[in-house]
């Protein structure tokens, strides 16, 4: 796992290089992720702070959002990712070190959005046990053929609705009912979120686009 300390040391020494946009994201992302490496005890907070890291270096302000979904655009982020990616950390993260954990995330009804959908009488009972079927079937191939960009895209997608559950005051704080996916989603992101942002600094000239809230002055 790369540290907050390590990465900082990395920034110091390269920020000369960052157009303005990255070094903003680097910095603020930084920051959040230091404040999660804090958070021993707490897996609601450590989640949520790394959430913010990888919030801090993901979004950016698309001035003409015509077609665009949010989700496209982060499976658009998180593919560019990959292809920088030259050293494998990220394929070293997901097939070396979290392959059980992403294994449970991704396989729990209760991070699917659909089985909430059903609760809240939006669909049908049998609509989402298909699509969850169908997702299962689709991360299992993506699984076995060791497709980093789909099984990526995926643990995204589950830990987007942990985050919503979380942030929305969907759940509990320090509740026994949800403490499987909040504990191996903080460990899944205080992994990747480190690698997310090194990825980032090494491809300063990348276009990662401009951050929605930039510093004003005054």
């Amino acid at each position: 796992m790369i540290s907050y300390s390590a990465l900082k040391q990395y920034q110091r020494e390269n920020r000369s290089e960052f157009p303005e946009s990255l070094s903003l994201r680097a910095h603020r992302a930084l920051s959040w992720l230091n404040r999660a490496e804090q958070e021993e005890e707490d897996d609601d907070a450590r989640f949520l702070f790394l959430w913010i890291s990888f919030n801090a270096a993901y979004a950016n302000e698309i001035h003409d959002r015509q077609g665009f979904s949010e989700k496209r655009l982060l499976l658009q982020f998180l593919h560019r990712l990959v292809d920088s990616d030259h050293e494998k950390t990220l394929y070293e993260a997901i097939w070396e070190h979290f392959p059980s954990s992403i294994r449970l995330l991704v396989t729990n009804r209760y991070v699917f959005q659909p089985f909430w959908d059903y609760q809240n009488g939006r669909i049908a009972e049998e609509d989402w046990v298909d699509r969850f079927e169908r997702s299962q079937s689709s991360v299992n191939r993506a699984l076995g053929r060791m497709n980093t960009k789909k099984v990526l895209a995926t643990v995204f997608d589950r830990l987007y609705v942990l985050r919503n559950q979380i942030v929305h005051g969907g759940s509990t704080w320090n509740s026994g009912a949800n403490r499987n996916q909040v504990k191996d989603g903080a460990n899944i992101l205080s992994n990747i979120v480190p690698i997310i942002i090194k990825l980032m600094m090494d491809q300063p000239n990348q276009l990662w686009g401009d951050p929605c809230y930039p510093v004003i002055h005054g």
